[in-house]
Order: C-alpha cells, then sequence, then structure tokens
C-alpha cells in the first residue's frame, strides 16, 4: 500500500508543477515526471456501461493499463483497442500482480460485486470510480463509506446527472431558502420489476463466462441464461430493482438538497445516541427473489442541522397524488420537494432539469441565489482531476454511501411487515429481528470485505 500512497502523493505534487515545468536533474525522473501526470487506471466490468465509463476516462488522455471481466464475451473488442492493457477474469488476481502499477480503478460490475471490488481496491491505496448504486446491501454501503474515509482515496460514484448544472442550481434554490421550509417530499419511478421464481433448469455455462467468479460473494446458484446479462437487477441476489437501479438518480437532488447526509455526519437529532430513520414499505407482492412489480414506501426523516423533520415517500409505478403538482403534468419519472413557499419538480430521471412550482408564482424568477456550488468539467472529469489533487469529486461516497444505504433499506422493506426504526449511529434496526438480519448477508468462501 505504501508504495501507491507514494505514487498517489507523487500524482499530486506533478499536477500542481505540471509536467512542462518540473524541472529535474535526472533525464530519466523528467520522463517518469511527464509519464505520471496520467493516471494509470485499470477496469473491473468492461461490457455495457464499463465499456462507455473506460472509454470516457481514455479520451480524458489516462492510460488503461489493466481490463478485468469475468464474461469475455460481454467484454467485446475493448482489449483490441488497448492493447498494452493487460487481460483479467479475477480482480483480485489483477491487484496481486499489478499493485505498483495501479493508480485508479472504474468499477461497472453488477451490484452485487461492487462493494468485494471497490474495498480490495481503496485497501490498496487506490482511487475508485464505482457504478450506482453504490452496495447491495445496507452494512455494504456503510463498509464502503468508512474505508473511503480510512484511506482518503478518491472516490465517485456513477450517478452522473450529479455533474449538471440545473441538478446543482436546484440544490441551491432549496438550501438557500426559495422553497421555504420543505417537510414533504416524493420520488417515484415509471418502473417496477416483479415477483421471481429460480428456474430449474441447467443450462451449460456458456465458454466465455466464468460463472463462479460471476457469482462472487452471492449464494452459490446453478448458471441460467435468466440471470445475465441484463435482467441481473431484478434478482435481490444481484441488483437493487427499480429503486437502487434509478433512486441515486432520480432522487439525487432530494437527497442533497434536504441535506440528508448530515445525519450521516451527526449532525441529527433523534435522542442521545441515535438518529432514527422509520421505514415502511406496502408493496404489490413480497417475493424473496425479486422485487415487487409496485410499490410504496415512506421515510420518516428526523431533524438535521436546523432543518425540520420531512416525511419521504418513494413509488414504483403508483404516483404521487396530482393536486402536489400545482396544475403541471405530472411525468413519468419526478423528483418533488414540497415547501411552504413553493415546489421544485425535476421530471429527468436523472435531474438535469427542474421547475419551479406554481409556474405562475415563479415566472418571473429570472435569476436564481448565489451560485454555492462548485460547476463540473463532467462527472468523470471530476473525479479524474481530483485524483491529481485537483478539486474534489461532488458525488463521492461520503454521499453516496448513506444515499445507497437508504435505498437499500427501502428495499429491505419491502420483505417485511410493519415499520422498521433504522440507527444511523450503530448501522442497526432496533425494533424488527427478521428485517435486522436483511442488513447483510453471508458471503461465500473467498470473499471478503477486508
Amino acid at each position: 500500500m505504501k508504495s501507491a500512497l507514494d505514487r498517489r502523493a507523487f500524482l499530486r505534487r506533478s499536477s500542481v508543477a505540471g509536467a512542462g515545468l518540473l524541472v529535474l536533474s535526472d533525464a530519466r525522473r523528467v520522463f517518469a515526471a511527464e509519464a505520471n501526470t496520467r493516471l494509470n487506471i485499470a477496469g473491473i466490468g468492461i461490457g455495457g456501461q464499463g465499456r462507455g465509463n473506460l472509454d470516457t476516462v481514455a479520451r480524458l488522455g489516462e492510460n488503461l493499463v489493466a481490463l478485468c471481466d469475468v464474461d469475455q464475451a460481454r467484454a467485446g473488442d475493448i482489449g483490441q483497442k488497448h492493447p498494452g492493457a493487460k487481460r483479467y477474469t479475477d480482480f483480485r488476481r489483477m491487484f496481486d500482480e499489478m499493485d505498483r502499477e495501479i493508480d485508479a480503478v472504474v468499477i461497472s460490475t453488477p451490484d452485487h460485486t461492487h462493494a468485494v471490488a471497490a474495498v480490495a481496491a481503496m485497501q490498496r491505496g487506490k482511487h475508485v470510480y464505482c457504478e450506482k448504486p453504490l452496495t447491495r446491501t445496507v452494512h455494504e454501503a456503510r463498509v464502503l463509506r468508512a474505508m473511503a474515509l480510512k484511506s482518503q482515496v478518491v472516490t465517485q460514484m456513477g450517478n452522473q446527472g450529479s455533474a449538471s448544472d440545473a441538478l446543482r442550481a436546484a440544490v441551491e434554490q432549496v438550501t438557500q431558502g426559495t422553497l421555504g421550509e420543505v417537510r414533504e417530499a416524493h420520488v417515484w419511478f415509471d418502473g417496477g420489476n416483479g415477483p421471481l421464481e429460480r428456474p430449474q433448469e441447467t443450462p451449460a455455462v456458456p465458454a466465455a463466462l466464468d460463472w463462479n467468479l460471476w457469482l462472487g460473494p452471492a449464494e452459490d446458484r446453478p448458471y441460467h441464461p435468466r440471470y445475465l446479462p441484463a435482467s441481473w437487477r431484478g434478482w435481490r441476489a444481484f441488483g437493487s430493482g427499480i429503486v437502487g437501479d434509478f433512486g441515486c438518480h432520480t432522487g439525487n437532488i432530494l437527497f442533497r438538497a434536504l441535506r440528508l447526509v448530515e445525519l450521516w455526519d451527526g449532525a441529527g437529532g433523534g435522542g442521545p445516541g441515535r438518529v432514527i430513520l422509520r421505514v415502511q414499505a406496502w408493496p404489490s407482492e413480497v417475493n424473496a427473489e425479486g422485487y415487487p412489480r409496485s410499490m410504496r414506501a415512506t421515510v420518516d426523516v428526523p431533524a438535521r442541522a436546523g432543518l425540520p423533520p420531512v416525511k419521504l415517500t418513494l413509488w414504483a409505478k403508483e404516483r404521487p397524488p396530482a393536486d402536489l403538482m400545482l396544475g403541471h403534468p405530472q411525468q413519468g419519472w419526478g423528483d418533488l420537494l414540497v415547501g411552504s413557499k413553493g415546489s421544485l419538480y425535476s421530471e429527468c430521471p436523472w435531474n438535469t432539469r427542474f421547475t419551479l412550482l406554481p409556474e405562475a408564482k415563479f415566472a418571473e424568477f429570472k435569476s436564481g441565489p448565489p451560485r454555492r456550488l462548485p460547476r463540473s468539467p463532467g462527472h468523470h472529469a471530476e473525479w479524474v482531476r481530483a485524483c491529481k489533487g485537483q478539486g474534489k469529486t461532488f458525488s463521492s461516497f461520503e454521499v453516496g454511501g448513506p444515499m445507497t444505504e437508504l435505498l437499500q433499506l427501502v428495499n429491505l422493506a419491502t420483505l417485511v411487515e410493519g415499520s422498521i426504526d433504522y440507527d444511523i449511529v450503530s448501522g442497526r434496526i432496533v425494533n424488527h429481528d427478521r428485517a435486522s438480519a436483511l442488513l447483510h448477508r453471508v458471503y461465500r468462501p473467498g470473499w471478503t470485505l477486508g
């Protein structure tokens, strides 16, 4: 880990000096300084979204030095585009063999392997970009946040709408008082999932796929094409359903504008030694294998840092009452904050635009409040620059961890009856033994959170 930390410190120094301005007597050291201003990046999960993430960081001028995927067919031709990158199927072996050559990691695997890969990277001092939702379980989200704080590496969750000017402007509107006091908020998704049953057939595993590695820490089960390449999101063992898939996008403004992260930062109330979130869900059905076709869930959020308690409601396929829209058409996706002076509505799944309601009241509201949040050069560029000591990321694990934790609590609540009281301080459910057992799961041998 020391060698990785030394390299990271050097990257920060060279980013300030600039490769062309760094004067060293040894010509070899000059060459090394110039080369080291580019990050050496490894990709874990390199098909689909992973391909897009890696293409982006490569266009930013960074080096792809290792490509890891358990499915060589899914990986496609990215290896041909970057012939100098070493190929792996097991990221644990990749880290063992290339520890000193890797500065940062982009993780774009299915949800159930995010945590084990991200922890392995951070333990070795690597910067991490990880797709949303950050983890599959509540406990994993807490571990990633704690590890990011401890290791002091640069992290970014892949909810790309975080980089938009509109999202940051919306957060400024709410936090600087445009809506007044907000005690009610809603987020809804134009889709659900549905109950599932494990297939009984046991077809042969495709030659290009390492099924054992694809399962990773999840419970062992035979391969079946119903699990992948894309349908894994609907299985609780592997994915996070519509709530996890889009909650980090569509609920992004809401989470930030209501400053919910301050509950995790210790600024919340809730009584001595406890900060309680009360969560209850009403799913269309309860299914251990899959997520409900539709659902409504409420989260009672306590006061935090001078802000009042707020009732948060999440809807899948269902919709909040139409009268809350104050005459504005209600779209299939939505993020709505209801304040004492007005409301803010984002109908974009990625929160990259918003409307102040009622529209007539705010029609002449041309200039918003003062800018207090930095604008982004781009979600990936922001991470790359921060890895080199230039600024900070907006969607670090310090924010993405709690956001994921909350969404996975809602998913958990669809499996149990009644409300659950979750203590943010201890990371425990204090009133429901069955729900407590679902905060995490036993990993298969060979897989660990460190």
